[in-house]
C-alpha cells in the first residue's frame, strides 16, 4: 500500500513538473514571440521613418528644382526687351516726402514726390482705388504696380489678380483715368499690355520686381498702408 500511494505521488509530482516545463515554455515562446513582434515594430517604424524622410527629401529637392528653374526663367525673361515699353529718366523724377496734393505728368505714375507714407505692397490686391502719392512710394520701395480700367476683361484681371497675389514686391488697383485697359509700371518704366497671357507681363515683374531702376531697393513693403 505505501508503495502504491508513493507512486501516486510521484506522478503527482511529474505532473506538476510536467505543467511547469510546459508553462515555462509557454513563457519562452511568448517573450520570443514579444521580441520578434518588437523587432518588427521597429523595423517597421524604422523602414517607415526612412520612407518619410526619403520622400521628404525628395519634396525637397523637386521645390529646390522648381526654385532654381523659375530664377533662371525669370533672369532669361529679364534679358527680353519689352515692346512699346515707355521710360522716364530715373534721376529726374523728384523723390521728396512731401504732404501736399502732387500733379504727376503721366497717368499712372511712375515716380515723382511723394507721400511719406507707402501703400502695402507685399503683393496686395486692391478692389478700389488707391491715391497714386502712396503707390509711388511703393515704387520707389520697387514694387511693380499694375493698374486697369472699366475697359479690362474681367478674367484677365482675376488672373492678374492671382499674379500678384504670390508676387512679394507688387500690387494692384483700379486706375480708371488711364488709357490702357491694362498698365504695369514701376519706377520710371510703364507698358500697356493687351491681356494677363501677353509675355511682356511675365517679362516686366521679372525686370522691374526689384529691378535696377529701385531708388530705394529692399526697402518695406509692408508696415504701410491699405484700404
Amino acid at each position: 500500500m505505501g508503495s502504491a500511494k508513493n507512486r501516486a505521488s510521484n506522478a503527482r509530482q511529474a505532473r506538476i513538473e510536467e505543467m511547469r516545463r510546459a508553462e515555462r515554455a509557454r513563457e519562452r515562446r511568448g517573450r520570443i514571440i514579444a521580441i520578434v513582434a518588437s523587432t518588427a515594430v521597429v523595423a517597421g517604424l524604422v523602414g517607415f521613418g526612412s520612407y518619410l524622410f526619403i520622400k521628404e527629401q525628395d519634396k525637397r529637392k523637386a521645390e529646390d528644382a522648381k526654385v532654381q528653374a523659375d530664377a533662371k526663367a525669370r533672369e532669361k525673361a529679364a534679358k527680353r526687351p519689352i515692346k512699346d515699353e515707355k521710360t522716364w529718366d530715373a534721376k529726374k523724377l523728384g523723390r521728396n516726402h512731401v504732404s501736399k496734393p502732387v500733379s504727376y505728368p503721366m497717368t499712372p505714375p511712375v515716380g515723382g514726390d511723394h507721400d511719406p507714407a507707402w501703400m502695402n505692397c507685399n503683393g496686395d490686391v486692391y478692389k478700389k482705388a488707391i491715391p497714386d502719392k502712396h503707390a509711388v512710394h511703393s515704387m520707389e520701395h520697387g514694387a511693380v504696380w499694375v493698374t486697369y480700367n472699366d475697359k479690362a476683361v474681367a478674367g484677365d484681371v482675376t488672373k492678374l489678380a492671382d499674379r500678384v497675389a504670390e508676387t512679394p514686391y507688387s500690387l494692384m488697383s483700379p486706375h480708371d483715368d488711364q488709357k490702357g485697359a491694362i498698365m504695369l509700371s514701376a519706377w520710371g518704366k510703364q507698358v500697356t499690355v493687351d491681356s494677363a497671357d501677353d509675355p511682356r507681363v511675365e517679362t516686366f515683374f521679372a525686370k522691374y520686381v526689384l529691378g535696377e531702376q529701385t531708388p530705394e531697393k529692399g526697402a518695406a513693403c509692408t508696415g504701410g498702408i491699405s484700404q
